[in-house]
């Protein structure tokens, strides 16, 4: 599976692209931060966040997107911000046709690590480690978009496979009955 993580942000917005499947090791595709000019209007920002994503999701054909779901914070500017480069983020995911997931940060962080309250230095150690990179990927942006890449392939990845067993057993049961009908049986 490859999953494109977007670490939503106006002035920052981490993207990283990643591939594998639950429970093994993971392969890095690429990882890029998308940066906006904190003095353009709002609407250019957004305008240059929706054609980079759409951009990148052409480019890496990823088969779904996570993004970071946004939580509180004390600073109501930053939060609206990083609410409306998330919308972009699931606007592109969706506009390409891909199955879009959120996921908190602690969600995230304990998938990666083990703790929903590891810091940024623990997540940064297990994204270089899980990924067998020489380096940290930098700036953190990138990180927390690969380790939302990673979260959902571990997760969102065996989420999917049991929504589509789930699937897959409604649509025989609604066979079999449809079948014992045409038989004359009560079903």
């Amino acid at each position: 599976m490859r999953v494109l993580g977007v670490d939503p942000g106006l002035t920052r917005c981490g993207v990283g692209v990643v591939e594998g499947v639950p429970g093994r090791p993971c392969t890095l595709v690429a990882y890029h931060v998308i940066y906006t000019e904190p003095d353009e209007e709002l609407p250019l920002r957004l305008l240059h966040l929706d054609t980079e994503l759409a951009r990148l999701v052409a480019e890496y054909r990823p088969e779904s997107v996570a993004v970071e779901r946004v939580f509180s914070q004390h600073n109501v500017r930053t939060v609206m911000g990083t609410a409306q480069a998330s919308a972009v983020a699931v606007l592109a995911g969706a506009r390409a046709g891909l199955p879009v997931q959120t996921y908190t940060p602690s969600e995230v962080k304990a998938a990666v690590t083990g703790s929903g309250q590891a810091d940024k230095a623990q997540m940064m150690a297990m994204v270089t480690r899980l990924l067998r990179l020489d380096a940290p990927p930098r700036p953190a942006d990138a990180a927390d978009a690969l380790a939302l890449a990673i979260c959902h392939i571990w997760r969102g990845g065996t989420r999917a496979r049991l929504a589509a067993a789930a699937s897959a057993v409604r649509q025989r049961v609604a066979a079999q009955r449809s079948a014992a009908k045409r038989q004359g049986g009560t079903g």
